[in-house]
């Protein structure tokens, strides 16, 4: 169901301007990892814990596949294994890119669009899940966009690392507009309630490899007391709302 238009469209716009605006904070680019990025970090994943992955009980597309049924009970959980897996894979396939220091620029540029693509659709996702939220209403608006633009600015920081001035000429302003995009498609459409457990099932998939992946490496040197209050404080307002 299509619902609050206008304040959705507003908060795509802010999430855009995420993409848009995230590099221009310096402090987000040194070393010791920002203890606002390891915020940021957990945040969003206490988002994925706490409210998204609880709500998913209701049941997701795979109920309609005569083959699965077995795997009911656990079925939302596959899905969010294979969002998990999958940006697991254009993880691996960035880094070794950039580890390869005779590789040619045109195979650069082509692990730089296998990436910003998926990543595209992505942003997508996210914006379209504005309109067909798991948890309609302001709060419901407010809980999910706080967490995703927290989200969008550690994703942020992962693709500057990865691809430079490319994605600060070119990655950036793609992954602002799908988000966009991504929400035009989500007010013209309508879609079954099993369709959006299977969507955010994904999507929490995604979110928690894609914060994990940015406060893990030792050369990051990221700070978990950081990521603890994060996540511990957003879940309190998760909990408490």
């Amino acid at each position: 169901m299509v619902t609050m238009t206008p304040l959705t469209g507003v908060v795509a716009l802010a999430l855009a301007a995420v993409h848009v605006s995230a590099g221009h904070v310096r402090s987000f680019r040194v070393i010791p990892r920002s203890y606002w990025l390891s915020m940021a970090g957990g945040a969003s994943v206490a988002y994925v814990f706490v409210h998204v992955l609880p709500e998913l009980e209701g049941g997701t597309i795979l109920q309609s596949v005569p083959l699965l049924a077995g795997f009911l009970e656990r079925h939302v959980y596959l899905v969010a294994l294979v969002g998990f897996a999958l940006f697991y894979g254009l993880e691996r396939l960035a880094r070794e890119s950039g580890r390869n220091a005779d590789v040619r620029s045109d195979t650069n540029a082509s692990i730089f669009w296998i990436h910003i693509g998926a990543f595209t659709a992505y942003n997508a996702l996210i914006g379209y899940l504005l309109v067909h939220r798991e948890q309609p209403g302001a709060v419901g608006l407010a809980l999910y966009a706080t967490a995703m633009g927290l989200h969008f600015v550690v994703n942020d920081y992962g693709f500057r690392d990865h691809h430079r001035e490319t994605y600060d000429r070119i990655g950036r302003w793609v992954l602002a507009i799908a988000v966009v995009a991504g929400w035009g498609i989500g007010i013209n459409t309508h879609v079954d309630e099993a369709v959006v457990n299977t969507l955010f099932a994904f999507l929490a998939g995604g979110v928690i490899l894609n914060v994990i992946k940015e406060e893990l490496p030792e050369e990051r040197r990221s700070r978990f007391w950081a990521f603890a209050v994060g996540a511990g404080c957003y879940s309190a307002i998760l909990l408490l709302v």
